[in-house]
């Protein structure tokens, strides 16, 4: 597991090194539910949509993808440019950390609201990715799915004159902020001619039912839950730290910022995950 460089040490605040501390002792010996956000993606250089100092964006919402072919044409040309970010993202030390507490046996669940597949890449296997993966794409008609990859490849094909400039301002999602989309051409599901979506959850989407249960039940077989990078906005996360409070368990939050869920937490750490997983979870 990589650790921070000892040539560049970034340090925590006195403030969140004593929550640090009195976290440490709280989940000592405890089975951990995780929940992480798009803040523990920021250091592989995916960017969260409500961190500090960036201007409020909201994504692209299922009934406007499923309102019209021009919608459609925006989402897939915007994500052909920034499929690219998420595409090359490797993970980082918060991710590492929460992999290695794993494989010893102090993590026993993680739900992310991700869609980056960084948790899996860094060796977590115990993961519900909550919203969805951004390198599946499923037809709305038959079901079939085919890899982003492959999408980009008849993406590619449709649009050979498309260049795929990088020095874009980009989203989690991987939609990148380009104009003038009219013209490009999007492929139809090679099956049925049915429409393709990314498989994901769109915001004004519900989350599959099986997920959520699977989540809580494993929740409810867990001492304490750890959010990590998540200002809990959204009710589709904000519903599992409401059930461990309800259940009276301990609730830690990392995260810099406020969250919705900061008085329900029993230590609150404000600190990026790189730096502070590593430190909370590993010996």
């Amino acid at each position: 597991m990589p650790h921070s460089d000892p040539s560049n040490p970034i340090e925590l605040t006195d403030a969140a090194s004593y929550s640090l501390e009195a976290a440490r002792r709280i989940l000592a010996g405890k089975k951990l539910f995780v929940m992480t956000g798009a803040g523990i993606s920021t250091d592989s250089g995916i960017p969260d949509y409500r961190g500090q100092g960036r201007v409020a964006r909201h994504p692209m919402t299922y009934d406007i993808f499923m309102g019209s072919f021009a919608a459609q044409q925006r989402y897939w040309a915007r994500s052909y440019v920034g499929w690219s970010r998420i595409s090359q993202a490797k993970p980082n030390a918060g991710h590492f950390a929460l992999a290695t507490a794993e494989s010893e046996g102090t993590l026993k669940f993680l739900v992310t609201q991700n869609v980056d597949g960084l948790h899996q890449d860094a060796g977590s296997k115990s993961v519900i990715d909550l919203h969805g993966r951004l390198d599946r794409v499923i037809c709305l008609g038959c079901r079939n799915a085919i890899s982003r990859i492959d999408m980009d490849g008849l993406l590619k094909e449709l649009n050979p004159s498309i260049s795929k400039d990088t020095n874009v301002e980009f989203t989690p999602d991987g939609d990148a902020e380009i104009e003038g989309t009219q013209d490009f051409k999007v492929p139809n599901c090679q099956k049925c001619s049915g429409v393709l979506k990314p498989d994901v959850v769109f915001f004004g989407e519900s989350v599959p039912t099986e997920r959520v249960e699977l989540a809580l039940s494993q929740l409810a077989d867990s001492d304490a839950i750890l959010v990590a990078g998540s200002s809990l906005t959204v009710n589709s996360g904000y519903r599992f730290v409401k059930q461990a409070a309800k259940s009276s368990k301990p609730i830690v939050i990392v995260n810099i910022g406020p969250t919705r869920a900061d008085e329900l937490a029993i230590a609150k750490i404000e600190a990026n995950t790189s730096l502070a997983l590593e430190r909370l979870l590993i010996d």
